[in-house]
This record gives structure tokens, sequence and C-alpha cells, in this order.
């Protein structure tokens, strides 16, 4: 099995190609890409996202001198069509494949050692155009030169020598076609002009893109979408629940109203509203389906509604209800502040646990990430591909249709040839509506989060510096395009309800780090004045909550922390004193965003 499909990933690179899009218009999983000539399909169906090139590189043996094998055979076979090997294909390895190895690991800024790791052979086997550049040889030049000369750009040679006169015809192709114009043909370079439909020299140029105005923000652009096999025939597009309100064309309350109408679950007018007849309809579907009965829409009602063939009508027999282990994450990605959190459950099942922090590029203003409760469906990448402007990226996890969870960008499947931009934009909006992390980041949530864990992005939660201060980007080593470890941060301090506070009592003010402050925090907290991150450090969240303590008690209002507020907050606790804490740290609490519940008794009228 593992042979077949790697025949068919070679077969496919050797060829003129188009890559489809996934259903994220921004990216494309780079095991996703359906290679097509001449209009004409291949005998066998492409590798698929369970049965590709992901799940095999983890099978992947390391490959050095001396090994034989029908890998070996394999990889001498894929280097023989990149240009990096000319010897025989004899499944042996030798020292002329193992320089063909060196040579592409210098070409993509691999260590060089001679030896094809499993990392080294997806990249190998994922890699569909070698980058050439000035001092290029080859085939693969000459193949560039005919190209280009095809479409009027390239007057010299056919020489198969990428010299002055084919770096300034790339260099008048990517304006042309906008892409960014470096006179490197890489892969972006060569997948417009071999696989889309490429403008020739007399042609109308490409509108030139402007990206939104973020300072040194790397924007990657929509796709064109194409269906898949497993795509909905009616896409699920955003949650709907109680008191929305949607009368346009293609209103999806509309649809919804229609559909239960035909169903026989709903009798109302269709009205755009979705009122108490609507959700008491909704219910009923999703009990009659085994759905959890909340008279909300999400993507799995909706898709019960639209997309399963084997929907249960009202008279019907009931689909048992089922009783799915809850997912052990929720995630929360809070457009404000830029950062991602994952609450993992407590002791009751709700989601409150603080498991993971993480800075964040969402979408810009101009293209926002989707706000709303997305449920993630399990499908992955371990790289994608962004076909427009040609950047890749690791660890894709789909959030919806549109949008998904993945690295920062690089330029190609080469984890030293990083956009650093895109790395320094973390924390800013710089993105097309995709979630960007770190790549430890990115694979936490590949590694851990499956199908079933709900997404919430939301863009109104308050400023939090004492939050964004905690989670300041480490610089990035270039040595590795990987950040700086930073140290092991000390055990937060412990709070106790009703303790006394560290004492003696001393003035706190902004920008000050103790266990005071942390105490101090989390005593407003516990009052309801507080809504930050309980990190120890005076910021401008604290000054706020500060005053508004000293207002309600008639102090003087002006942030600072004297004696005379610290006296005030901890009235009760410095007049029934109690033993001190042990010392011993427990994690700290965060509660979750509560969603307001409609009551049962709204109004019934649509």
């Amino acid at each position: 099995m593992k042979i077949r499909i790697l025949l068919a990933i070679l077969l496919a690179a050797m060829l003129p190609c188009v890559a489809l899009a996934e259903d994220d218009p921004e990216a494309v999983p780079l095991d996703e890409l359906t290679w097509v000539e001449d209009g004409d399909a291949p005998d066998e169906a492409p590798a698929s996202a369970d049965d590709g090139l992901l799940v095999e590189e983890q099978s992947f043996r390391t490959l050095s001198q001396g090994m034989e094998g029908e890998d070996v055979r394999l990889m001498q076979i894929r280097l023989t069509e990149l240009e990096y090997y000319s010897g025989d294909i004899s499944g042996s390895f030798g020292a002329n494949t193992r320089a063909a190895v060196e040579a592409f690991q210098a070409d993509f800024g691999v260590e060089i050692t001679g030896v094809a790791d499993a990392s080294l052979q997806s990249t190998m086997f994922a890699t569909v155009y070698r980058p050439l550049r000035f001092g290029s040889q080859g085939e693969l030049v000459k193949k560039l030169q005919t190209a280009l000369m095809q479409l009027g750009y390239y007057t010299g040679k056919i020489s198969g020598n990428y010299l002055e006169s084919t770096r300034e015809a790339v260099e008048q192709f990517q304006s042309r076609n906008a892409l960014g114009v470096t006179g490197e043909a890489n892969a972006a370079t060569q997948s417009a002009l071999f696989s889309g439909k490429p403008r020739g020299k007399n042609d109308a140029a490409l509108p030139t893109i402007t990206p939104p105005p973020v300072s040194d923000t790397f924007v990657v652009s929509d796709a064109e979408e194409v269906m898949l096999d497993d795509e909905p025939a009616v896409p699920f597009v955003k949650q709907l629940k109680y008191e929305d309100s949607d009368k346009s064309d293609g209103s999806p309350i509309l649809a919804l109203q229609e559909r239960l109408t035909a169903l026989g679950y709903y009798s109302g007018p269709i009205s755009g509203n979705f009122l108490g007849n609507t959700r008491n309809a909704v219910k009923a579907f999703q009990k009659q389906n085994g759905l959890t009965v909340d008279g909300i829409v999400g993507e799995a009602t909706w898709n019960a509604l639209f997309n399963d063939p084997a929907v249960v009508l009202p008279d019907d027999t009931p689909k048992p209800t089922a009783t799915p282990e809850p997912p052990a994450f929720h995630i929360l990605v809070d457009v404000n502040n830029q950062v991602t959190t994952v609450y993992g459950r407590d002791e009751v099942g709700d989601y409150t646990i603080v498991v993971r922090q993480m800075l964040c590029s969402t979408g810009t203003k101009s293209n926002p990430s989707d706000p709303g409760d997305w449920t993630l469906n399990g499908k992955t990448a371990r790289w994608c591909y962004f076909p427009k402007w040609g950047g890749y990226a690791q660890y894709w996890t789909r959030i919806n249709r549109s949008i998904a969870f993945h690295s920062v960008i690089y330029n190609t499947v080469n984890t030293m040839d990083l956009s650093v931009s895109s790395y320094n934009n973390l924390g800013k909006r710089a993105s097309h509506g995709c979630i960007r992390l770190t790549v430890a980041d990115a694979k936490w949530i590949y590694d851990n989060c499956g199908a079933g864990t709900v997404v919430t992005i939301d863009e109104h939660l308050p400023a939090d510096p004492e939050l964004r201060a905690s989670l300041k980007l480490p610089g990035l080593n270039r040595s590795n395009m990987l950040p700086y470890a930073t140290e092991q941060p000390t055990a937060e301090p412990r709070y106790v309800s009703g303790a006394q506070p560290p004492l003696p009592l001393q003035k706190l003010k902004k920008n000050d780090s103790s266990e005071a402050v942390f105490w101090l925090q989390s005593k407003l907290r516990e009052l309801g004045y507080y809504g930050g991150k309980v990190t120890g450090t005076y910021l401008d969240g604290t000054v706020n909550a500060v005053k508004a303590f000293q207002k309600d008690h008639g102090l003087t209002a002006n942030g600072t922390a004297d004696v005379g507020t610290l006296e005030a907050l901890y009235a009760q606790e410095l007049a029934t004193p109690t033993p001190p804490p042990t010392d011993t740290p427990t994690p700290e609490l965060i509660a979750a965003p509560e969603t307001p519940v409609p009551s049962e008794a709204a109004d019934n009228a649509e």
C-alpha cells in the first residue's frame, strides 16, 4: 500500500500540474493536491488525507549509505526527477545517491549529512518544483526558458544555464503575474508558469494586490475554491440561535425554516426571524435525530438537516441519542488581544482550566477571522500550500471551510525558509482569516485537538494588557528559524481566599511585579473588579480595576494601591487573622466565557 501511494505521488510530480484547492480557500494541504494533465484524470485516485502522504511519512525509515531496498529506489527516482541524481535506479544507496541527498539538503537549508531521515523524505516527496536561481543548470532550466519564451518573456538561447537574461525574464513574468519579484524561479513562480493560466508578456497584467495597512504583514491570498467529494451539498456557514434575524437573499435562517417546513417540523411563516416557533422546531428535529437538544443550529444539526440522506422525519422511529465522550478541550480565539487559549475540563466537566495560551495572528479587519462557534471535524495536514502566493505552513487544522489553525508562513517546504515577517507579526492581525501560531503551538493543536473540539472566535473580549505582556514573543533563532527557548517560569504564588495578604502592606503601583501584586489582582478578580490574567505584574488592567474599587469605596481613584486602598480591600482578612498559606503552588483557574441561555418562555411569534 505504501509503495503504491508513493509511486502515485512520484508520477504526479513528473507532470505539468494543476493544484485544486481544499475547502479552505486560504490553504491547500499538500496531501490533497489533485494532478491533471490535458484534462484527463489519472487511473488511480490521488492519496487522500486518510491514506496518503501525511500518514505514510510516519513510516519512512531513515536511509543512509550502504542500505538497499524499494524505498531507496523510490528516493532515487524522485531525486532524478528533481535533477539531483543521474545514476542508476538500483535501489542501492551508494556514494552518488549520498551526493544527491547532500545537494538536496543544501538547496533546502537542511543540515548536510547525506542521510535521508523521515522528515527529509517527506519534504522530498512533497516538493513539486525544485527552486531554480541564478547559476542553476540542467533540463529543468531549459524547460523554464522554453515556457518563458512561449509567453514572450525570454528571447535568448535555450541553453539550460540560468544567467542574467533568464533572471530578467523571470522578473518580468513575476511582475506581470502579480508574484513577488525576486528573479528566482521558486515554487510559486513555477506553479504559476506551468500549473495555472499564466499571463503572457503582451497580455493584460494581473492587478497588484495591496495588503492591508499592517506593517510588514505577509498576507496570503484566497485560492480558487473547488468542492471536494466529501464537501457537504449545503455547507454550514454559521451558528444560528434564538433571536437571530436575517431576511436577505441567501439567508441561512430562511433556508432553515424552509427545510424544517419541508420535513414537517415547522408550520410558521418563512420570516427570517429565529424566534420561539423556530427554536421549538429545531429542538423537535434534534430530539428525533439523536442530537443534543439545545435549539441551536450548529454544524452537526445543520448537516443532519441538509446533508444526511438518513434524516428522521417527525413520525419515524427516533434515532438513539448519541452520548459521546466530551472533547478534552475548548479553544477560545481572542481577536482583540490576539491570544488563543485552550481550556481543559474541571472536576464538574466545565471548560475552566487554562491548559495553554498562545500569541496568534488572526485575520485583518478587512479579511477577518469568522466569529462564532465552530466544531473541528478532524481534518488536518502536515503541510499546507497557499496557491496564489506560493507560501506554505505546517500543522494545518481545519476550523471551517474558510479558515484553519496553522503555523507561521514558509516560502517553500523547508523549515529554514521562514517568512520572518509572519513570525514577527504574531500578536497582530495579519492573515486572511486563518489563525497563525508558532510551529510548536500549531503542532500542539494538530496533535491534541481532534474532531468535536469547539473553537470560539470572539472579537469583543476586553483588552487584557497583563495577558499580552505574559505572552511576549521570543526572539527568532536564525540558526534553526525557531523561537529561542525561554526560561522556565518560577512557580506562581498561591492565593487563598479569606487568608491574610502578604504583610506588611506596602504601596503598589503600575509596573510593579511581586507576590503582593498577584494577591491584589486575585482579590480584585474575586470581587469582580478585575477580569484579566493574574500575572503578578501591575499593568493597565490592574490600574483600571483599582480605580473602580477606589471609586466604589470613596477613595481617591488614581489607580495606585496605597496602604489605605489595600486596607479597605483586605478589611475582612485583616480583621480575622488566618494562618498563612502553604508554599505548595496550585494551578490558576480561569473561568471560560459563559454563553447566555435564552429563556424558554420567550415570545413564540416569528
